[in-house]
Formats: C-alpha cells, sequence, structure tokens
C-alpha cells in the first residue's frame, strides 16, 4: 500500500502539475458516452481537442479517462470544463486523502477505490476523481479498470432507470460501484483471518503472528479510506440545503444517503474484525504461554524424578571409607530397589495429583 511521504525539494505549486502515482506507463485514454433515454453515442479513443465537439449538454455525457501519466491532457479536460489547478492538481496527486469539494458550478469528488490483490495479503489502491457539471461526469482513472463494466452494460443495454436519470444519478452509481469494492476486499480479509484464526489452534509459530499483523494493518487502512469517504458522503446534504450547487436533483439525493449508510455499515464490520484480530492475538500469546508452561511442566517433573536419585547417588559417590551397606553382599540391588521404588511412588502420587 501507498503512504504519504515527503520528497525533498517536491515541486507542489500550483502551477506545476505531477502525477504522483506508480501507474507511470499507462496511456492517457478517453472514452465518452453521450445518451438519453432514447439513444446513445459511444466514442472510443477519442481526441482530446475533439471531446468539446462532442459533448451534447441536452443529454448526459460521462466522459471516462483511462491513465494520468499525461498531465497536459488531464489539465487541458481540466480547464475545458471548469476546474482550476487546485483541482487538477489534486487529480493527480494520489497521494490525497477522499475529499469532496462543491464550487458554484462544478461538484469535486475524489476517492480511493481499494481490492485485495492476487496471491499476496497486500491491497491494490487506485485513486479515481470525479467532476460533476451540469450534463457532464469527467471521472479520471489511474489505470484501465473493470469497476464500472456493468455500469456501462446497463447504459448500453438501457438497463434501469440510469438512462433516465442525470449525470448526478451516473455518479452515485460509480461511487456506489467503488464501495462495492470495500465489501469485496473486506470480505477478503475477513476470510484470511478465519483461516489465521483456525491456524492459531494447531500453530504458534510468529509467522503467524507477523501475517496477523499485517491483516490488522490492512483493516486499518480500509478504515483511514472510509472515514473521510463517510464524511464526504455526509457533506452532499449541506449541498441540498445552500441552494448554491444545483446538478444533483432534490430526489437523488436519498441514493447518497444509502452510500453513507454503506460505508457505516463497513465501519463497524471492520471495528468488529479489529476486535476480532485483538481476540485471535490474546489467543495467539496465551497459547504460546500455556505450551511453554506445558514444557516447562514436563521439565519440572522430569527433574524431581532424577532429584531423589541423585542425591542417593551422590550420598555413596561420597569416598568416606566407613560404609556399613558396602559390606551388604546385596546393597547394590537394594539401592537399586529403593530407587525405583521412590521413581514409582512418584509417578503414581503426580498421577494422582494430575501434574501431568
Amino acid at each position: 500500500m501507498r503512504k504519504i511521504k515527503y520528497k525533498k525539494g517536491r515541486k507542489i505549486q500550483p502551477s506545476i502539475l505531477e502525477y504522483t502515482g506508480i501507474h507511470r506507463d499507462t496511456v492517457t485514454e478517453l472514452q465518452l458516452f453521450v445518451y438519453n433515454q432514447d439513444d446513445i453515442t459511444e466514442y472510443h479513443q477519442i481526441d482530446v481537442g475533439a471531446i468539446e465537439m462532442q459533448i451534447d449538454l441536452n443529454k448526459v455525457n460521462w466522459v471516462n479517462i483511462h491513465g494520468l501519466n499525461d498531465a497536459n491532457i488531464i489539465q487541458y479536460i481540466g480547464t475545458s470544463f471548469g476546474a482550476d489547478n487546485f483541482i487538477i492538481g489534486d487529480i493527480l496527486n494520489t497521494t490525497k486523502r477522499t475529499k469532496l469539494e462543491e464550487y458554484s458550478d462544478i461538484l469535486f469528488f475524489n476517492v480511493k477505490s481499494l481490492l485485495p490483490m492476487e496471491g499476496s495479503d497486500n491491497i491494490s489502491v487506485e485513486q479515481i476523481s470525479f467532476l460533476l457539471k451540469d450534463h457532464v461526469l469527467l471521472s479520471f482513472q489511474e489505470k484501465r479498470s473493470d469497476f464500472f463494466i456493468h455500469i456501462r452494460e446497463r447504459i448500453r443495454t438501457n438497463s434501469g432507470i440510469v438512462r433516465s436519470k442525470k449525470a448526478d444519478f451516473l455518479l452515485y452509481l460509480l461511487l456506489d460501484a467503488i464501495i462495492e469494492n470495500f465489501y469485496i476486499t473486506l470480505e477478503s480479509e475477513e476470510d484470511k483471518v478465519d483461516n489465521l484464526i483456525n491456524l492459531i489452534k494447531i500453530n504458534t509459530k510468529p509467522e503467524t503472528l507477523e501475517h496477523l499483523e499485517k491483516h490488522r494493518d490492512n483493516l486499518n487502512y480500509l478504515k483511514r479510506s472510509i472515514i473521510p469517504l463517510r464524511d464526504s458522503l455526509y457533506s452532499i446534504k449541506t449541498i441540498k440545503d445552500d441552494d448554491v450547487f444545483n446538478s444533483i436533483e432534490q430526489e437523488n439525493y436519498s441514493f447518497f444517503s444509502r452510500l453513507h449508510q454503506k460505508c457505516l455499515e463497513l465501519l463497524e464490520q471492520i471495528e468488529s474484525d479489529l476486535s476480532t484480530l485483538d481476540s485471535a492475538s490474546n489467543y495467539f500469546f496465551s497459547a504460546q504461554n500455556h505450551k511453554m508452561n506445558e514444557v516447562m511442566k514436563t521439565l519440572t517433573v522430569v527433574s524431581m524424578f532424577f532429584l531423589p536419585l541423585t542425591f542417593i547417588v551422590g550420598v555413596y559417590g561420597m569416598n568416606f571409607e566407613n560404609f556399613p551397606e558396602l559390606e551388604w553382599e546385596n546393597g547394590y540391588f537394594i539401592i537399586w530397589g529403593i530407587m525405583i521404588l521412590i521413581v514409582i511412588f512418584m509417578f503414581t502420587y503426580f498421577k494422582v495429583k494430575k501434574w501431568f
């Protein structure tokens, strides 16, 4: 997972735009959907200079940009739709936290999309930004992905009410798809944690604890990603009341409230999973302590068997001339018998006391 790091001498002035993500080899491509309830036109890999001519303000226009490596293209598209350099800088700077900014005619929204990585305990992170203005929605993705395939199919096949709604409803669908990724990631983490908990019951090796801590970090990262999204979705309620931004229809605010509720559900589940991890960690240490106690008990019992025997051997190992037992004809066998009886007595006593 990427963390915010300070780079000495890094140019962060608003006049200098730079993509800070890791997908620097992704070619910037544009995709455009122009639709209403009656028809749809779809454009692929269109030239950035021709995008304004393809926009039809009498219909819904969804401009999807894959790849942020070409800052000039991103700046041109942003300024064409009224975004200033501060917004464009936030689109290109992938270390920014989720945020919502409201202007008189533009709604800017950027969010982190998280998905589990195949064959790894790491989480794949991608920043996705949105600009909503009138009948136009711009979405900026770091790379080509399949987050929104089902939404494109719904638009193409006129499934549901998406074609009868405006661009704000499309924004709701895209955000809902991103939140679904959080559910997928959380479910993957929960499955891995369940497997670890089952493993702890039979294996208390230190590597198991390392995996537990890794998933704790993942859940905390999920939490840090969802909290600002929750706050941003809650802020949409203020947009409804201030009468400044009017590109969201009144009846569609309830959809964003649903997203807010989903974020609350995710956070509650994450808190529950973190508690489960705490319990698993406590069980791990308890199991280790129990195992150590069992080892110490076994060693103590074994040493107790040999303690009286060592005493007897030590006594008869002293170099005194007057040892009456040395004159006994069967002294050797008598001492052996005594030692065997002592061991049998101690074994029986320990067994009755259930010390092993």
